[in-house]
């Protein structure tokens, strides 16, 4: 890999999702937050980060199927080279998709959410940094607040009887983990080659790449996450997204 300052970094976006559980009648990443799809948003501030003074230098983002066109358009005049591709049947499957259009040349692989879509700019960096100082794999992640029950099944199982608590976490050694996450790019093409045969299958396929390297049993790096890079998944999500956003914040920096 260069040495920071010739370090090249690319960020994979992944907007392919349904957001069903958004409620809404457009796919999640084109649902508007304060006038502007939440895709734009996350890619905005994926543009506006640097290492060393340097941006990232393309974006790849994955689509849903029939959305691809739309979705060339809508980010056309962003300050970096954009790549639009269909994504797949599983989120790991999207992102392998789009990592086949990462220019070659590329060291540094940023792999986020558009569902994180107000990642402030500092977070970006602060990852770009960790794997420019040796960290191969690297994640955000937060501190739990919440006192976390481990749980048991019931004989009857159903919800509504509820479980008994096997014990309680120490929530000193928990994370919850944000994007984006960030890779050398010979270690996220490893790892998605090795689990190539479960993307198809949401129920085998990871939830995050930083999972994947995990299955190869080696080290992921955790850096302090943001809470500005909160999830919308929900219809609440999405309220509380609407009072915060600063519709202030540059499409360039």
């Amino acid at each position: 890999m260069r040495t920071a300052p010739e370090l090249r970094t690319a960020a994979i976006l992944t907007a392919a999702g349904s957001g069903a559980r958004l409620g809404h009648a457009l796919p999640k990443a084109l649902v508007p937050v304060a006038g502007d799809p939440i895709v734009l948003h996350a890619a905005r501030r994926l543009c506006a980060s640097r290492f060393d003074d340097r941006p990232i230098e393309s974006l790849v983002v994955s689509a849903p199927a029939g959305h691809v066109e739309g979705f060339v358009r809508l980010l056309d005049g962003l300050p970096v080279r954009v790549t639009v591709v269909a994504g797949g049947p599983s989120r790991q499957a999207s992102v392998a998709a789009a990592l086949a259009a990462v220019p070659d040349d590329v060291d540094v692989v940023l792999v986020h959410d558009a569902a994180r879509p107000f990642a402030p700019p500092a977070l970006i960096e602060r990852v770009v940094a960790a794997v420019a100082a040796g960290h191969e794999a690297v994640v955000p992640g937060l501190a739990v607040t919440d006192t976390i029950k481990r749980v048991g099944p019931t004989d009857d199982g159903g919800p509504a009887e509820g479980w008994p608590v096997l014990g309680t976490v120490d929530r000193a050694t928990l994370r919850a983990v944000q994007t984006p996450q960030g890779f050398t790019r010979a270690l996220l093409a490893r790892a998605h080659a090795a689990a190539a045969d479960d993307a198809a299958d949401e129920s085998l396929a990871a939830s995050d790449d930083a999972g994947l390297v995990e299955r190869l049993g080696l080290p992921v790096w955790v850096v302090p996450g943001d809470d500005d890079a909160a999830k919308i998944t929900t219809r609440r999500d999405l309220a509380i997204a609407e009072l915060t956003v600063d519709p202030s914040f540059p499409t360039e920096r």
